[in-house]
């Protein structure tokens, strides 16, 4: 496995050239994508043009940072200036922004390399990535089984090297459940940290855009580029070097264990993984204890937001929907303005009220999703199981949108079938660099990380 702060040292060592690493990651979609469906749009051209104007910038001495001339993918729900942004769906199949989301922007001062537009669930409406024009994701430990969402393929093109990174999008666990599934780690950062500007919205109150990668430590290189410099939720006015602050053997960390709900009904391997992973990271605690939540499971608040924003399509052309995005859109269709703004206003006293539980606890550890994932061919044979499966599987990580706490997914572990298996660690608002910290400590005394899927 070669990571991104690796490459980023041979790149400004002139030991690889942009240009060869864009060419490794284009090959690599060539013989992977026909197999997982990754990639609904490959720039080639435009990559190798943005990898010879960086190698050009490094040879002369304008180094701009870790990401310059390091090849990564977009979730094709951001948008890009003259390149298609579908949502994976027919409405907007030939849809092409004149402008790009701020998102893009940073990444480009940053020097990355835009490889393409990545598969999703329907506009970010589910948590399976089996429902898109373009056909389902394919998980890359097993391709008969589903890769999560809404984004699979972001999550699917990092775990074989079809780009080093990604940004994604989550609203009820969109960055997390697919990194868990996939085997990769997947950061959904505090609300409002990394602009959404530009971005095709599910439900403005809970969406968050975030960084995908094979390690924390890629993920934090990615994050630290996109991070906004205003953000009312963090104590801190920027995102600050965490990289340079984590070479303690040891953290003084109080951890919270939730496990009424977030350890409710888990599939026996996946109990057994995570369990494991509070064992390993107990070495490294002050004190880990049991504490309780009791989330609420209500979807008013997204529905309401979601039809708002595809009212006039699904007036004017409903049948250029897949039919279950459609009648998911439709549930917010009556939901009346009055209980709407009740919504909102629990909400933002649930993200006010969540900041008490940091006064005992530094953070706390749950699985990220309580089951892995399910085979294609079980939910295409029952599609009555779909929406259940998906809500099961976003369980544990709505929860997190709703309150706007960071929380990062790591590799725990893997089934006795080779299916990946994630640890969910989340934090108090603004502390992305904390949870980042565990995740990295955790991720340097275990081994699942260095594991790669095999096609």
């Amino acid at each position: 496995m070669t990571t991104i702060l690796e490459l980023s040292e041979a790149l400004r060592g002139r030991r690889i050239s942009p240009v060869e690493l864009t060419h490794e990651c284009l090959s690599r979609i060539e013989q992977f994508n026909p197999t997982l469906n990754a990639f609904i749009t490959v720039t080639a051209d435009t990559a190798l043009q943005q990898a010879r104007r960086a190698e050009e910038e490094i040879l002369r001495g304008d180094w701009r940072g870790p990401l310059h001339g390091i090849p990564i993918g977009l979730k094709d729900l951001i948008d890009t200036a003259g390149i298609p942004t579908t949502a994976a769906s027919e409405l907007y199949k030939h849809r092409i922004p004149t402008h790009s989301a701020d998102v893009v922007l940073k990444l480009e001062q940053a020097g990355a390399i835009l490889l393409g537009k990545q598969n999703l669930h329907e506009f970010a409406y589910g948590g399976s990535s089996m429902i898109s024009c373009f056909g389902e994701v394919h998980n890359p430990w097993r391709p008969a089984h589903i890769t999560g969402g809404s984004s699979g393929g972001s999550a699917a093109a990092v775990a074989v090297a079809m780009g080093y990174g990604a940004i994604g999008t989550d609203t009820a666990g969109s960055i997390r459940e697919p990194a868990a599934l996939c085997g990769v780690v997947g950061l959904k950062p505090t609300y409002g940290r990394v602009s959404a500007r530009g971005v095709i919205p599910l439900s403005e109150s809970l969406d968050h855009v975030g960084p995908m990668a094979k390690t924390v430590a890629d993920v934090t290189v990615l994050f630290q580029a996109v991070a906004t410099d205003v953000d009312a939720w963090s104590p801190s006015s920027s995102a600050p070097d965490f990289l340079t602050s984590w070479s303690r053997p040891h953290m003084d960390l109080r951890v919270g264990v939730p496990r009424a709900y977030f350890y409710d009904d888990l599939d026996p391997e996946v109990a057994s993984a995570v369990e494991e992973a509070l064992r390993v990271l107990g070495r490294f605690t002050r004190e880990m204890r049991e504490i309780e939540f009791h989330p609420d499971a209500d979807r008013t608040l997204q529905a309401a937001e979601a039809y708002a924003f595809h009212a006039q399509s699904v007036a004017k052309t409903p049948e250029l929907y897949q039919p279950e995005t459609l009648r998911r859109i439709k549930t917010g269709e009556n939901v009346s303005h009055a209980d709407y703004l009740q919504r909102r206003a629990e909400l933002d006293t649930a993200r006010q009220d969540i900041r008490k539980v940091f006064e005992t606890i530094d953070v706390f550890l749950s699985p990220t999703t309580p089951i892995p994932a399910p085979s294609i061919a079980e939910l295409k044979q029952n599609p009555d199981l779909l929406r259940p499966r998906e809500l099961l599987l976003l369980r544990n990580t709505r929860p997190l949108n709703v309150w706007a706490l960071p929380a990062v997914s790591v590799s725990c572990g893997f089934t006795k079938a080779g299916l990946p298996i994630g640890l969910q660690i989340a934090g108090p608002p603004g502390r992305d660099d904390l949870v980042l910290q565990v995740a990295y400590l955790y991720e340097q005394a275990t081994p699942w990380h260095e594991r790669t899927p095999v096609l």
